[in-house]
């Protein structure tokens, strides 16, 4: 698989593997397997292995972030250390839960102490892309992004990453030290960071990865509603409530894949490598599986080329959708709720 040049020089396969699809958010799967599949995601020539600090399944009386998404990928590390352009995010606490504790913190004790129990959790003993989860809104973004500066200084951190940032915050924290990509929900049907964030990543030479690039595994035509409303995915509005008037979205997906023969997964993810040339950023979206078999699918998708026709029937499937692409009742949990 070729490389890719995100931003501040980073080099990275142009598809990557999200690693919240191997923890109990959307169902789980045993670790033997799920190291299977990470190991199968480096076989196919995935560099990108993105996690995050607050992946995975909390310990008994542990408090904070569980940290033991970042001890599977751990294993991975082990051996293939150097085949790997590692990936992971802090800022969630983990504890948004309880009324009297804050869900995100960006204060500089908490900055160091993050980075250096993600490095004992992995086993390295550098981080390649290091991201800011969500902004502490208490705390400036530019003066988080000055304390991990000082860690890439010290050689645990090679480059920052952003997520769910505004086009604000991000000029903002760039002016401080360069962020080689921003990390948000961007695909068929989650298009609002086309406004403000993209042009802003344009504008600054900032890499974008695009996180949930198959709406949730809505748009690959294989979920059931009952499969979703038994995980966090039911809890929103778009397959939720609205989930029988998303299939019109869905079957403009499916019949523009059906006449390419490719996947309903291969035609957004090229759809999205489209959308990055047309913006002028570089784009490495990262789905997550369980199924190496879906794995191979995604992976191929970096060879899919669309038609013109192709490209503007998926153009028009955010204008099918109805309901909102947040997780959480907090609006400004997505930058799109602060822009």
């Amino acid at each position: 698989m070729d490389r890719i040049t995100l931003g501040d020089g980073l080099r990275t396969s142009p598809i990557g593997f999200g690693g919240m699809a191997l923890t109990p958010v959307y169902g789980g799967i045993e670790e033997n397997a799920a190291l299977d599949v990470l190991n199968a995601a480096v076989d196919s020539g995935v560099t990108l292995i993105d996690t995050a600090d607050v992946y995975g399944q909390p310990k008994p009386g542990a408090v904070g972030p569980a940290g033991t998404n970042e001890e599977l990928v751990a294993r991975l590390l082990a051996s293939r250390r150097d085949e790997v352009t590692l990936a992971t995010k802090f800022g969630i606490t983990g504890l948004g839960s309880t009324s009297d504790a804050k869900a995100t913190r960006g204060d500089a004790a908490y900055v160091r102490e993050c980075c250096d129990a993600s490095l004992r959790r992995l086993g390295t003993d550098v981080i390649d892309l290091w991201y800011l989860h969500r902004r502490d809104p208490e705390i400036p973004v530019d003066e988080t992004v000055g304390v991990m500066s000082e860690l890439v200084t010290a050689g645990k951190v090679r480059h920052l990453g952003l997520s769910e940032v505004t086009a604000a915050e991000l000029r903002a924290a760039h002016a401080v030290h360069p962020i080689a990509a921003v990390q948000s929900e961007w695909s068929v049907w989650s298009r609002d960071v086309e406004a403000h964030v993209v042009p802003a990543c344009a504008e600054l030479g900032v890499g974008f990865v695009p996180y949930s690039p198959l709406g949730r595994g809505f748009l690959t035509g294989t979920l059931s509603r009952e499969q979703v409303s038994s995980d966090v995915r039911g809890r929103t509005t778009r397959m939720g409530e609205y989930w029988d008037v998303n299939q019109r979205a869905l079957a403009v997906v499916s019949e523009v894949a059906s006449r390419l023969d490719v996947t309903n997964a291969q035609a957004v993810l090229a759809w999205l490598y489209a959308a990055g040339r047309r913006a002028g950023v570089a784009v490495a979206p990262i789905p997550g599986t369980r199924s190496t078999t879906r794995l191979a699918e995604n992976a191929a998708a970096v060879d899919v080329v669309l038609d013109d026709d192709a490209v503007a029937a998926l153009d028009s499937v955010a204008s099918l959708v109805a309901g909102g692409r947040n997780i959480v009742a907090d609006p400004t949990w997505i930058s799109a709720g602060r822009e």
